[in-house]
């Protein structure tokens, strides 16, 4: 029993510190100032030292929750991704006037499920994770209650969302159905030692519905169409939020799955993902290119990155599986400092996301558009910055596995998505007219969460490899 609760020890603290926050809401007076966000950042920290303290361990809680280095650098990244994004929060969560206490507690509890995703090894727990980790952003989503447009956007990412837990959850029934089991390991093993017919055809149903429902998390074409409305009607900062933390939990069960429990049936899903993986990159490039809402660009880029990624899953080599790791945190820091930019520059009567809003912020906050021009650029892949070495380790891993294909396709697809960043940096730069309404002052908390976003961005694109050694590291563990 002890040995299962330090193997749980990361979402035990997680689960711990959104509790601390729900009972100080509760006995908050309305007119008092609580530091709530402060419970948030003990937790997350908390929860990122126990998986550093996991390290090499390789533990298993309670047969179904595994603390191997695969989980705990996804722990780390997700605790990344909380650490930023409260950062960020402090000052303009309060100036949006969402409520914080159930802003931080529905934050907490959703990283719970993400740390879940990633360390399950029973698709039932995978299931459950992905409903604790979905349940908490669809709320997020329209956590502000005041816009209609909010409002609109959380219905349709919860109604979609529910059909592909559907189906999801069908996929493992099929597969329970087929195999007897519900564990990864176990359900491999079956399967690689031909208990069944490799391409029996409810083997085949299940895996495409499975398919389907990580598809769906992780934004990728045909199941991206809630992306948009849900990235463009969210606050800016769950937005940001919600597209790095979503997609590295969805990502992490995804490789967890297809290359342990579906690897002896790789050839089957390889042509099905290469597909995905190429209309997902497609789209995304040229769909961005149109938009003049900077939360909807960076949602199309979001899901052109989902492409990029899958690539890394498709070459399924060592190098493959560690770059996706990378691309994760480099995405997470790269994309959060975004949004943060957006954040910061919006107010409580406008969101102030849309290209013509950039025009002149180089005039008069430099500082904003510099490091706006940092993370765009690294979203772009431009060399010295993170961007660059996650997309190299990607490609590189793709030609090793002779994907020539996709790896063209990707290289093409980048230089397209690189037009739409540069027109934000065009208007930030070379218009001199200013933007309508007042830019509101940085706080100072939310000017921490950016600068680190930055150094992150700049320090791993110059120096990755320690990260990169870490990444091997925790494939490692598990394949």
């Amino acid at each position: 029993m002890r040995t299962d609760i330090i193997a749980v020890m990361p979402v035990i603290i997680v689960t711990l510190a959104a509790c601390a926050v729900l009972l100080a809401e509760a006995f908050r007076r309305r007119d008092e100032q609580m530091p709530l966000g402060w419970f948030a950042l003990v937790g997350l920290l908390g929860a990122m030292g126990s998986s550093i303290f996991l390290w090499n361990r390789n533990l298993v809680g309670f047969g179904v929750v595994s603390a191997d280095n695969f989980s705990l650098f996804m722990n780390v990244t997700i605790g990344v991704v909380g650490v930023l994004t409260v950062f960020l929060s402090m000052g303009p969560a309060e100036r949006d006037r969402l409520p914080i206490g159930e802003y931080y507690a529905l934050m907490l509890f959703t990283v719970v499920g993400m740390m879940l995703m990633g360390s399950s090894m029973d698709l039932l727990v995978i299931f459950l994770a992905l409903e604790i980790m979905s349940l908490g952003v669809y709320v997020m989503t329209g956590l502000k209650r005041s816009s209609e447009q909010g409002a609109e956007a959380a219905f349709k990412y919860f109604v979609l969302g529910a059909f592909s837990s559907a189906f999801f959850l069908f996929g493992i029934a099929l597969t329970y159905a087929t195999t007897g089991t519900t564990k990864l390991d176990e359900m491999g093993i079956r399967i690689a030692a031909l208990a069944i017919e490799p391409h029996n055809l409810l083997l085949m149903i299940a895996m495409v519905m499975l398919l389907v429902g990580f598809a769906f998390k992780v934004a990728a074409v045909p199941f991206h169409m809630w992306t948009p409305d849900a990235y463009q009607g969210a606050p800016t900062l769950v937005t940001g939020f919600m597209s790095t933390g979503v997609k590295a939990a969805a990502f992490a069960a995804f490789v967890r799955v297809f290359l342990t429990a579906l690897q002896p049936l790789r050839a089957d899903w390889i042509p099905v993902l290469s597909a995905i993986a190429g209309l997902t990159m497609i789209l995304g490039a040229v769909v961005g290119v149109a938009q003049q809402n900077v939360k909807r660009m960076l949602a199309y880029s979001s899901i052109a990155h989902a492409g990029y990624l899958l690539i890394g899953l498709i070459a399924a080599n060592a190098a493959g599986k560690a770059a996706i790791l990378f691309y994760l945190v480099a995405y997470a820091v790269t994309n959060l400092g975004a949004f943060g930019v957006l954040a910061a520059l919006s107010t409580a009567e406008a969101p102030h996301d849309e290209i013509r809003d950039f025009a002149g912020l180089w005039h008069e906050r430099p500082g904003m558009a510099a490091m706006m021009t940092v993370f765009l650029l690294s979203l772009g892949g431009f060399p010295l910055t993170v961007g660059f070495i996650a997309k190299w380790a990607i490609f590189s891993a793709a030609l090793q596995e002779h994907l020539v294909a996709l790896a063209i396709l990707g290289v093409l697809t980048s230089v397209v998505s690189v037009f739409f960043y540069l027109r934000v940096v065009v208007a930030m730069y070379m218009v001199d007219e200013k933007a309508p309404g007042r830019r509101p002052s940085l706080p100072p908390f939310a000017m921490v969460g950016l600068l680190l976003a930055v150094a992150s961005v700049l320090y791993l694109g110059v120096m990755p490899g320690q990260v990169l050694r870490l990444a091997a590291d925790a494939v490692a563990a598990i394949f």
